[in-house]
């Protein structure tokens, strides 16, 4: 099946969706922010209205409204899914008074690659597929609301809502940052605990009377940051708070420990690891406690997600566009949960640039058509 006229109207449609683009990265929404998340979610709702078509919502109390847009909803074919998230990491106003800026080919913005530009390309696709005259199967484009503190707000509800509509697809495409010439099929998972220490306060004239929390604390996360293996566990410990004055000893110290694993198997070594150093204490007298704050599923690469690697990679090759080399990212995703879910999924299908995460977030301005190619043309070729 030829794709040439699928991608001439995704040439054609270049501008409009910039445009686009740049009106949702002017809408700050960090995930803590409802306010901004859900009026990311309604400026494609009221888009998608206009095309008329189906339109799902997942209401949220804390986080944002999850929400599923539908092409085709009562077309015969396997679906294909499209998804990404609409929440940013950036308080509000930390990119000054105009959020998005456009510098020549590049766009400067908050979430402009992670991960609006994905979200913004999935509709560019569905649009082009429409106007293409598709009909063959439903094309779906779920938007998530908290992914990026693990879906903590929701209490991993909106992950269940996006494994419910995706459920028979026959793939799974998320549009985190693409990573040029590769595609993600494999992500690690993550475990972040935090570890509530507990000693006893003493004036430091005395401080030999005192049991100190923060070298409990310091003794712990010594020994978790040993675990630093890049092909297994690695833990970083990058959030630490204790002590009330310069002349006590203090009583309480909590820190933050962030755990990658690669397998189901690493992820029971993590909790075994961070139970047995929160049990141990270095420093007599003291005591903690462990909560878990927030967990993910890996992505491991499995039969199912390299059928589909393989049958992308015929697509791409047949459709004239470069074929993309298997990769496996450190970061953690809702692709992760959907592959645990037993969907076939392929990840960092979304638009291409860099620093993300920082307030200097950029985006190559061409990476928006060369990303809703790459996943119309699944949707429009895929057996």
């Amino acid at each position: 099946m030829s794709c040439d006229k699928l991608f001439e109207i995704i040439n054609s449609l270049e501008e409009k969706y910039l445009q686009f683009l740049v009106d949702v990265c002017d809408i700050e929404s960090p995930t803590e922010h409802k306010e901004g998340v859900d009026k990311v979610g309604k400026y494609f709702i009221k888009k998608a209205e206009e095309k008329g078509w189906e339109i799902e919502q997942q209401t949220q109390p804390v986080s944002g409204n999850c929400i599923c847009i539908t092409l085709n909803p009562k077309a015969s074919g396997q679906p294909v899914c499209f998804s990404g998230h609409m929440d940013t990491v950036h308080p509000i106003g930390s990119f000054g008074e105009k959020p998005t800026k456009i510098d020549g080919d590049i766009i400067y913005g908050p979430g402009v690659i992670d991960c609006k530009g994905g979200l913004v390309a999935s509709f560019m696709a569905m649009d082009a597929l429409e106007q293409c005259g598709f009909k063959e199967r439903p094309v779906k484009l779920i938007l998530q609301s908290d992914e990026e503190n693990g879906s903590r707000f929701s209490n991993k509800s909106t992950v269940a809502f996006m494994a419910e509509k995706a459920k028979g697809c026959i793939a799974f495409l998320n549009t985190e940052p693409h990573t040029g010439g590769c595609i993600c099929v494999a992500r690690q998972g993550i475990r972040k605990y935090a570890y509530e220490v507990f000693g006893k306060a003493a004036h430091s004239g005395v401080c030999y009377k005192g049991k100190s929390a923060i070298l409990e604390a310091s003794h712990k996360i010594i020994e978790l940051e040993k675990y630093k293996d890049g092909n297994a566990i690695t833990c970083n410990c990058g959030l630490i708070n204790g002590g009330v004055a310069e002349n006590t000893v203090p009583d309480k110290c909590v820190f933050t420990a962030d755990f990658r694993f690669k397998n189901e198997s690493q992820a029971t070594q993590v909790e075994s690891i961070a139970k047995k150093i929160a049990e141990e204490s270095f420093v007599e007298g003291t005591s903690c406690n462990l909560v878990l704050k927030s967990w993910r599923y890996s992505m491991e690469k499995n039969q199912t997600n390299v059928l589909l690697y393989d049958k992308v990679n015929a697509i791409y090759k047949e459709a004239g566009l470069p074929v993309l080399t298997a990769s496996e990212s450190n970061g953690g995703a809702d692709s992760a949960d959907m592959a645990h879910a037993g969907l076939p999924c392929l990840d960092g299908l979304g638009a291409q640039g860099g620093k993300i995460h920082t307030v200097e977030e950029f985006m190559y301005k061409k990476s928006l058509v060369e990303s809703a190619k790459r996943l119309a043309s699944v949707a429009y070729c895929i057996k």
